[in-house]
């Protein structure tokens, strides 16, 4: 029987889901429950890419997702024993600089983050609570989004606000961490002269930031306190005045709620395109609308590797990833033209077919495109419970 490591994600509305053996790090299987609710669907998929099938049954919470997936499995890999599990976790708290097994009383802790984190928080653990039922006995880990950026310089983790308030927790956290985590290590492995250096990281997807890694550690990130700072995302507006936070309490008299609902799910670019979250809609859809979206992302991307760069000293290579970042050479290419300052230069054939270095050979920084796998950075804090 082949030992197998599970590596969940599990968000507001999805559960993504990655089996790998217990040593190598090709996945056996990937798969995603998505829209979790009444129109919520699973997909899997083999290390080929093939379509496998899928568990009958409803998909209107975590629990079910979960057990859903865990069925999946008995189905597609009847020879699997699930080892191990590692959770993805948005928030760890100021300390946790490092994976942790999970046990009641990290549980307990976990929870005393969700007003920190409220439309992420809750489902993680709700993801976990659901496989500790599945998976009885055996070690389960959580990631922290948070942990990779717990060494900031005190100046890159603060707020102007009385000292207090930092003592209570307010303070700036920063995300993605696990996608950092894992585009740090690849440079350890694939290129330790830029790993040692100053590397500002664009992840771009539906959620966005940017983050400067100095030596294989963070230095300084465009999200703070929450997930809504920052670079404008798919539906978060990133970067946001205060005063309008105060604006929309006072005179348009919009509740904690409402609000919380505009800045996370309406605003972004939804919200300025009117049209999609989705940059490869966008993209292609040609409004005047759609454009100003795109423009006001570039330029938000451009400020924020300015200043990711400004925190180090300097840059020695920009790297993106996620799916806008990794799929996306318009966005790229877009983004670098007004860059030269900076020694960025790209070479527009290596961008158009998506290179790994697609700078241009005399360009002083260089400019790549990596993939990233949390999903990877997961197993293995999985991997070093057992």
């Amino acid at each position: 029987m082949t030992r197998a490591i599970l590596a969940l994600n599990a968000g507001s509305s999805s559960l993504k889901v990655a089996v790998y053996p217990e040593t190598g790090d090709r996945p056996l299987l990937t798969g995603l429950a998505d829209r979790i609710g009444a129109e919520g669907k699973l997909t899997l998929r083999d290390e080929g890419g093939v379509a496998l099938p899928v568990a009958p049954g409803p998909l209107t919470t975590q629990a079910e997702a979960m057990r859903r997936v865990i069925e999946s499995l008995r189905i597609d890999l009847p020879v699997a024993e699930i080892v191990a599990v590692g959770h993805r976790v948005v928030h760890g708290g100021p300390d946790r600089d490092a994976p942790a097994h999970i046990d009641d009383a990290l549980l307990e802790e976990l929870a005393r983050y969700a007003p920190f984190a409220p439309l992420h928080q809750p489902h993680n653990l709700n993801g976990i609570r659901a496989a500790l039922a599945e998976f009885p006995g055996i070690p389960q880990v959580a990631c922290f989004d948070t942990a990779f950026h717990r060494h900031h310089p005190w100046v890159n983790d603060t707020f102007a606000l009385p000292r207090a308030y930092y003592d209570k927790g307010v303070r700036r956290y920063g995300f993605h961490g696990v996608s950092y985590d894992y585009i740090a290590g690849h440079l350890a492995e694939t290129a330790p002269h830029l790993h040692d250096g100053r590397v500002v990281v664009a992840h771009l997807g539906n959620g966005a930031s940017a983050c400067a890694i100095q030596n294989g550690r963070s230095v300084a990130s465009t999200m703070g306190f929450s997930a809504l700072d920052g670079l404008p995302m798919g539906t978060r507006c990133g970067q946001l005045d205060p005063g309008v936070v105060l604006y929309l309490m006072e005179q348009e008299r919009l509740t904690p709620a409402q609000i919380a609902d505009l800045l996370y799910k309406q605003s972004g670019l939804l919200g300025l395109s009117g049209l999609s979250n989705d940059m490869r809609e966008l993209e292609a859809s040609g409004t005047p609308e759609a454009a100003q979206a795109i423009d006001y992302f570039v330029f938000r991307l451009q400020r924020e590797i300015g200043a990711m760069a400004a925190a180090m000293g300097g840059i020695d290579a920009l790297v993106f990833c996620g799916g806008i970042g990794e799929n996306s050479a318009t966005i790229r290419a877009r983004t670098c033209e007004r860059m030269g300052w900076m020694g960025i230069e790209i070479d527009h054939h290596r961008n158009g077919s998506h290179a790994r270095v697609i700078s241009s050979d005399l360009a002083r920084t260089t400019v790549m495109v990596i993939p990233t796998d949390e999903a990877l950075v997961i197993v293995r804090a999985a991997r070093a419970a057992l």
